[in-house]
């Protein structure tokens, strides 16, 4: 396969790294906003022998004009939207790192796109591939937890991000507690129908200036009456912590309880804190991160269907914005009421005259 990655940054010179040393690439296509960024990218990677032929060409229209036979997105946020819409014109498979787009009205547009194009979208939601996560999914399946009435989220980042990230990232529920939404979702198989959001500033003054907050706490109501509690903070200096609690009537699941979580316990006889805590999201998700652009490889050459696509995106999103809402107005948000009015926003104004 000859794949195009476009954006070489952090996460997406990682992802151009486990291209290039997996067996289905044979080229691997790289574009950045900064062509010479691309050119170094393409300069570190050595893929060896059997590896992927790795050309740096600049630009997303080079990539494109190219032929691949999938791309991967990887950029900044703002393109996004933009380069699923031109990748699915092209008619070409697309994995994209979350989100769509920073906003409710570009998600639909861009995923209208896709469905008019009939074009196969994954989205980059990576603790569907931890196996942590995939083991709560088989126990809630299973049956084994009897029935389930409570879950609990946790999303620690050790520091925060750079004070010019935050202004862009769309605030701490849509940049960082989607991801717990997302897994909800797909752990429980139900929908979020309700959240009442909270949240504080104890930290940098940049977060409040950016209209965000460092710490962030959200009850959700799912379409079962099952309740969920997630809650997220920029601030761990203990090291990165992400776990979910899955309770039933005949027994629980911790996903993310391990030799490297960054807990120390106030027991006499519990366990100390870890020698070598998770320092980042990379290396606490590190096998999922390959395993989930494997899995894209294969819905790319038409062998699956898209394990997370945008339609599942959009349902975090969802989620997120209700969250913000929530927490401006101090009351509980229904995630339908914001279907409705992201629904009219989205379309032309003659429509919604109609």
């Amino acid at each position: 396969m000859r794949v195009g990655l476009l954006g070489t940054g952090r996460i997406g010179l990682f992802h151009a790294s486990t291209l290039a040393h997996h067996p289905a690439v044979t080229e691997l296509l790289l574009a950045d906003a900064d062509p010479d960024r691309a050119l170094d990218a393409a300069a570190q990677l050595t893929a060896g022998a059997g590896g992927a032929e790795v050309v740096a060409l600049g630009t997303v229209g080079a990539v494109l004009a190219a032929g691949p036979d999938a791309v991967v997105v990887a950029t900044a946020t703002d393109a996004h939207a933009d380069l699923i819409v031109r990748a699915s014109r092209a008619g070409l498979p697309t994995y994209c790192e979350k989100p769509i787009a920073s906003d409710l009205a570009g998600t639909i547009s861009a995923l209208r796109e896709v469905e008019r194009n009939g074009t196969i979208l994954q989205m980059g939601f990576q603790r569907r591939f931890d196996a942590g996560y995939a083991a709560a999914h088989a126990a809630y399946r299973s049956g084994e937890l009897g029935f389930v009435h409570t879950l609990r989220t946790v999303t620690a980042d050790p520091a925060p991000p750079p004070p010019g990230y935050v202004p862009t990232s769309g605030g701490l529920y849509r940049d960082c507690l989607v991801h717990d939404f997302d897994a909800v979702r797909w752990v429980t198989g139900r929908e979020i129908l309700q959240v009442y959001a909270t949240g504080s500033n104890r930290g940098e003054p940049f977060f409040s200036a950016a209209g965000d907050v460092d710490t962030a706490a959200a009850l959700l109501t799912l379409d079962d009456g099952t309740l969920v509690s997630c809650t997220g903070t920029r601030y761990n200096g203990a090291g990165y912590d992400v776990r979910m609690e899955v309770s039933g009537s005949l027994a629980q699941i911790t996903v993310g309880l391990d030799g490297r979580t960054p807990l120390t316990s106030a027991e006499p006889s519990g366990p100390a804190a870890p020698k070598q805590p998770w320092p980042d999201f990379l290396s606490r998700f590190h096998d999922a991160y390959l395993t989930e652009l494997d899995i894209f490889l294969d819905v790319a050459r038409g062998r699956r269907p898209s394990p997370c696509t945008g339609h599942d995106a959009l349902e975090a999103l969802l989620a997120a914005e209700a969250c913000e809402l929530s927490r401006a107005r101090g009351v509980p948000v229904a995630v339908d009421s914001v279907r409705s009015a992201a629904a009219l926003r989205a379309l032309p104004a003659q429509e919604v005259a109609r």
